[in-house]
Order: C-alpha cells, then structure tokens, then sequence
C-alpha cells in the first residue's frame, strides 16, 4: 500500500471526503480534531449521522467525545481519515468496546476508458431496483433500515457541485446496474460511489458500463483525481485494480452498538 507521506493525492482524497460530509448533513458539530454529522431525515444511516476525525485527535478522549456528541442515537460510529491517526486511536477505542475495519482508498491510474453507455437518470428511478438489492445485501434489515438506506441518496445532491446518478440499462429497459458520482471540477476531484448490480443482471458487463461511464464524465468534467473506496475483505477491490485503480490509503471505521 503507497503510504500516505508519498502519495500526493491522498491530502486531496480528504479534504472532498470531509467537504461532502460537511455539507450533505443535515446539521454538524464541531470539536478538536473533526465534526460530527447527522441528519434526522435517515436517522438509521450511519452514513449520515456519525463522527469524522479529519485532523489531529486525542485518542485517549475519542471514546468520551463520541459518547458527548452522539449521545441521542443508539449505536456510536466514528470515522478516522489518516492512518497514522487512526492507529493511534485503535488500542482506547478498542478498551472503550468499539470494533474497527477499514475501507481503502483506491485512485484510479489507469487509462481513461471510453464511455460506457450508462445515462444519467433520477434517483427516483433506482428507488425499486436499489430497495430489492438490500434483500441480497442486508436480509435480516428492517423495512425502516432500508427506506432510509435507499432515501438517503436525496441528500447526497448537497454533498458536491455535481452530483449524477448513473445507470445501465438490460435490453428489455430494466436498470442492470447503477452508481454515483460526485465530482468538483474546480479542485479537479471526482468520487466514485455505491456502484451495485441488481442480481439478475450479474456476470453481464454491467458494472463495467457505469463505471467506464463514470469515469469517462468524470475526466471530461477535468478531474485528474478519480477515486472510490473498497471494503479490504470483499472481492470488489481486485476487480477495481483491473479496471486501472490502485490502493493509496484507507479509512479507518470504529463501530459499537
């Protein structure tokens, strides 16, 4: 893995990552070293309400101030951006009963592909075929958990100055398969985001179309900077690294109910 020191667009990677956590919240409070997020709106989405250590933090004071400003939701979830700082928070956060996993950070360095025939659709068109797909992903969720999973891609359009959502289409016209981009031009940065195929459609290429499509947008928008995050211990991340991306860091994730 490119260590963080060597790699230069890992600063850049955090600042749009900690930007459009500020700005999709549907409220933020600050402290020494972060902010917190939440949005009452999809109060069961960790992706919406949690804790994001963007800068230096006490480790040993973590625990304490995740239980200060998240004290009104039922479970405690904290996102640390630098490794170095996230392994130093590991070993009291851990004491404090939270586990930890990782997503890694992976920048695309490959060619830019042609576009891949995806369009951009409304998100109201993904509503059915992404509420089916948690029964593969989340089978024990509860009706509520789902609704504010699938909803909560609404809030996403404050998160960058463009937002699309991208989609492929079957040949009898269902969606095949989808996925989000956030892109700032300006900072030259484009993410990559909840890139899912409905599951009568695996194994068809459609995957490939919106991502090749995603990141033909993004480069002709002029992001230099194309990345997207991977779970370590799922298959996705081997079929991004041949698709031209590689890992330049990661994002530590500490979680207790």
């Amino acid at each position: 893995m490119t260590s963080p020191a060597s790699d230069p667009e890992l600063p850049c990677v955090h600042a749009f990552l900690s930007g459009f956590r500020r700005r999709q919240a549907a409220r933020t409070v600050d402290f020494p070293g972060g902010f917190a997020v939440f949005d009452d709106a999809y109060a069961l989405s960790r992706g919406n309400n949690h804790l994001l250590v963007d800068g230096p933090v006490d480790p040993q004071a973590l625990p304490g101030l995740a239980d200060e400003v998240q004290g009104s939701l039922p479970y405690r979830h904290v996102q640390v951006l630098g490794e170095e700082i996230a392994a130093a928070c590991r070993e009291p956060m851990q004491r404090a009963g939270y586990g930890h996993s990782t997503s890694l950070v992976m920048c695309h360095r490959g060619p830019v592909p042609a576009h891949g025939g995806a369009r951009e659709v409304d998100p109201d068109v993904l509503r059915e075929p992404a509420t089916a797909s948690w029964s593969r992903f989340a089978p024990q969720a509860s009706p509520e958990y789902v609704r504010d999973m699938v909803e909560r891609r609404a809030a996403r359009r404050r998160g960058a100055e463009l937002v699309r959502f991208l989609a492929a289409h079957s040949a009898d016209g269902e969606v095949a398969a989808w996925v989000d981009l956030y892109m700032d031009p300006v900072a030259g940065i484009a993410q990559i985001e909840d890139l899912v195929t409905a599951e009568a459609h695996l194994g068809q290429g459609h995957a490939g179309a919106v991502l090749d499509t995603a990141l033909h947008m993004a480069a002709d928008a002029g992001c230099t900077t194309r990345f997207l995050t991977a779970r370590p211990d799922d298959w996705p991340h081997r079929w991004y690294r041949r698709k031209g991306f590689e890992v330049v860091g990661s994002v530590s994730r500490f979680e207790r109910a």
